[in-house]
């Protein structure tokens, strides 16, 4: 069944089910370690609020570390860190965790071909090419910055994304470039939509920027239940 795999699957545009096999990826292309600085507009319970955050990407070329924080009146501040090991194929989570009021994490177990949850939800498997739900963002501009020609609008990339509690198989259509307007400025970008496949599934849309490196520009996560967080760049810098 396809729900056992656990690798990257990379279909080109048009490939149905029994067609062309899904493609291998290409070696990934890590971005420079960056700080983006994001505005943010959302809903929750259906409550209009503006945010800020901050994502900040390091790494010395064997070991990354990824962190988000998204600070706002009332609802608070939520903090989800990614931790690992820097492969050809790109990141290598090995810890997740996602802080608001308290801490819930992701410890994945490669030699055991798991991941465990501190909420003591199932365990889940875990093989090269598993990302979490803050690497992901990154992976996937380095998998497009490695090969650009090769991820035409049409293209499926579909990877075992983990949260602090679960994982599940999450794939991204490449839509195709659109130019931002983004508080940072003008933006040209490639979208990419995560369609939800279930009815309480998120949906997500990542724009990435080719002049960046291919990090997110702008990422917005809508719940099923209408609720949602519009991150746009406001200004980037090193770390």
């Amino acid at each position: 069944p396809a729900e056992a795999t656990t690798g990257v699957d990379i279909t080109p545009p048009g490939a149905g089910t029994g067609q062309a096999p899904p493609q291998a990826p290409p070696p990934a292309r890590l971005p420079p370690p960056t700080r983006l600085a994001f505005d943010v507009s959302g809903q929750a319970k259906k409550f209009a609020y503006n945010a800020r955050a901050e994502l900040l990407w390091q790494h010395d070329g064997s070991r990354y570390e990824a962190r988000q924080e998204i600070s706002a009146f009332l609802v608070g501040t939520r903090t989800q860190r990614s931790v690992g090991a820097i492969t050809a194929q790109g990141l290598m989570p090995e810890k997740f965790s996602d802080k608001s009021r308290s801490e819930q994490a992701a410890h994945f177990d490669y030699a055991q071909g798991r991941v465990t949850f501190s909420a003591n939800t199932p365990q889940a498997p875990a093989s090269p090419g598993v990302q979490d739900r803050l690497s992901v963002f990154i992976q996937l501009g380095a998998l497009l910055a490695a090969d650009p020609g090769r991820f035409v609008p049409g293209t499926q990339i579909t990877l075992t994304t983990v949260s602090a509690r679960s994982a599940d198989r999450w794939t991204f259509t490449i839509e195709g470039p659109e130019t931002l307007d983004l508080p940072s400025g003008a933006t040209p970008a490639l979208k990419l939509q995560r369609l939800p496949r279930k009815d309480y599934d998120q949906k997500a849309e990542l724009w990435v920027a080719p002049a960046l490196g291919y990090l997110p520009v702008r990422i917005k996560l809508t719940q099923a239940n209408g609720d949602f967080a519009d991150l746009q760049l406001r200004e980037r810098g090193t770390p």
